[in-house]
């Protein structure tokens, strides 16, 4: 078997096989679970995508680690980020720190998880993270109690309820 770098497995440590066999399982959970969340079948997105449906089941089940072209056709038919399905499948590094754009206290993660979201539209992903992306960095400038009144009482949120 070859390596998506193109070493044989066989010239590598068992050690660094089994990682690569545990990244490409989890990659194929991680798009079947996508898949799934969008309500498709193998054939749907086999159709979208112009991947045929056979290579699919094989890369869904972890027997193949797509090229990065493959990867993008699926993100897209996914409606997600090629960003995300390139972390999973471990040719890109997740960054340590908050995402371009994003304050010193946004979470990475929230906003991989929001482009995730097989649910959302991308304009509705975009508008979620600007959101999120407008507390958290109120939050970072100001600290968490910036935002209370003169009077000590703490704003309420339109559910009448404290923040």
């Amino acid at each position: 078997m070859t390596s998506p770098n193109g070493a044989s497995d066989r010239a590598r440590p068992a050690a660094a096989g089994s990682m690569w066999d545990a990244q490409r399982q989890a990659l194929g959970a991680f798009i079947r679970d996508q898949r799934r969340l969008a309500r498709l079948s193998l054939r749907q997105l086999s159709a979208l995508s112009h991947i045929s449906n056979p290579y699919l089941s094989q890369v869904e089940r972890g027997l193949h680690v797509p090229s990065v072209r493959v990867l993008q056709a699926i993100a897209d038919a996914l409606d997600l980020s090629a960003e995300t399905l390139l972390e999973h499948a471990g040719l890109v590094r997740e960054q340590a720190g908050p995402t371009s754009g994003a304050g010193p206290a946004a979470d990475p993660a929230v906003e991989r998880a929001v482009r995730a979201d097989a649910r959302l539209s991308q304009a509705q992903k975009e508008a979620l993270i600007a959101v999120y992306r407008s507390y958290t960095d109120g939050v970072a400038a100001d600290g968490p109690d910036a935002h209370d009144t003169a009077d000590g009482v703490p704003p309420r949120t339109p559910e009448g309820v404290h923040r």
